[in-house]
């Protein structure tokens, strides 16, 4: 019988964020108490706006507007006249700005995709009480007593464990590399995933970490991607939001692992699959909730099973044999709650010196209580070079 072991840290959070919410009138809007109202927003009259970290064209922004307009067009909604985006959008008072913006043009639902924006959400919810402000990987709408702040995410972390079964069976020299954006807990779940994945079909691999110490930046991706392969990495995956660690593997005749995109058409001869999150899961469900007038929950996660992340198609022609089955196997064993990501033995440290001390039977499970990722160790077999 497997022995649970609850998540303990929720502060070491990140990443994306989209943000959904209320309207002009508060009598269409949601009550935060759980109660719908009315008829909710007419679909005509809904108006949403969507702050991007980025440019809109790099991958993890495209995979948030590719998701709006998904959701957009299940729900009979236009895209291109109900839907204002703002991309390149920093974490600092930028965010406040745009937030200003899409209230004065009449947004009912204001979606935020990186960690860094959460703060001004919150704080534009607190003036704004009949508009719906989501944000994507946040965490303080688990904690906070306003009803009009909500968190979404979704279980990567299991798709990024698939992935990492991809590379395991892959790698020839039984060392990964991983370019790392930030070293928080969303970053640092993510690559822990992908190499345990990895190590459940090779006992042998190791992995070799390298931080960016930004979200999108193809210079320093790159740079870390080429350093990770001097070092004898031959399959390099990623946790940044352009296709420069997938270019610089396929430019140096390795294997590349990527995120929020299929890196196929970049880089046909080394992109093996991507872990990707279905942002339209979450988009369509809140949406729907404004139209029928019904409660948003206030923290959302979605898993590998429901869809809310899932894999690119897999470059048959170069992954290694049996990679399908055993990656369908492992699947199978998330949904039925046979397989665990943070399963023992597993022994780790936090960047304070806590432990992390695992078991055989054992687990650690991610996501208990918040859709905030909170794994934040550094297990054995895992070597942070910056």
């Amino acid at each position: 019988m497997k022995k649970r072991i609850l998540a303990l840290l929720l502060a070491g959070v990140m990443v994306l964020g989209l943000a959904a919410c209320g309207g002009d009138k508060p009598s269409e809007t949601t009550g935060g108490d759980g109660d719908s109202t009315a008829a909710g927003i007419a679909k005509e009259d809904l108006k949403v706006g969507l702050i991007l970290i980025g440019e809109a064209a790099d991958a993890y922004n495209k995979n948030h507007i590719e998701g709006m307009q998904a959701a957009c067009e299940k729900l009979g909604l236009d895209y291109e006249t109900q839907v204002v985006v703002k991309p390149n959008i920093a974490e600092d008072s930028t965010c406040s700005d745009a937030i200003n913006e899409l209230l004065d043009a009449g947004c009912n639902a204001i979606f935020a995709n990186s960690f860094g924006h959460e703060q001004y959400m919150v704080e534009a919810a607190a003036d704004y009480p009949d508009v719906q402000f989501c944000h994507a990987t946040g965490y303080q709408s688990a904690t906070d007593s306003l009803d009009n702040t909500h968190n979404y995410f979704a279980k990567i972390f299991e798709a990024r464990y698939l992935a990492g079964i991809a590379a395991g069976l892959k790698t020839e020299t039984n060392k990964l590399g991983y370019v790392a954006a930030k070293p928080f807990a969303e970053v640092i779940s993510g690559f822990t995933a992908f190499y345990l994945g990895a190590k459940s079909v090779n006992p042998d691999v190791t992995m070799l970490v390298n931080y960016t110490n930004e979200w999108s930046d193809a210079t320093k991706e790159a740079t870390n991607a080429q350093a990770l392969i001097d070092q004898g990495c031959d399959v390099i995956s990623q946790h940044s939001d352009t296709s420069a660690p997938a270019t610089t593997a396929e430019a140096n005749g390795v294997f590349a692992v990527g995120y929020n995109d299929d890196m196929v058409p970049v880089a046909p001869k080394s992109a093996l699959v991507s872990a990707r999150v279905n942002w339209g899961a979450y988009y369509e469900y809140a949406l729907n909730c404004l139209i029928k007038g019904e409660k948003i929950d206030q923290d959302w996660c979605g898993s590998y099973a429901e869809n809310a992340c899932y894999l690119s198609d897999l470059n048959e022609a170069i992954v290694a044999e049996g990679t399908k089955e055993a990656i369908d196997k492992a699947a199978a064993g998330l949904a039925d709650g046979s397989v665990q990501v943070f399963a023992g033995p597993l022994h780790g440290k936090d960047a304070d010196g806590k432990e992390l001390n695992l078991a055989e039977g054992e687990f650690y499970t991610e996501n208990e209580k918040s859709s905030a990722p909170s794994f934040a160790f550094i297990v054995d077999g895992i070597t942070v070079l910056s």
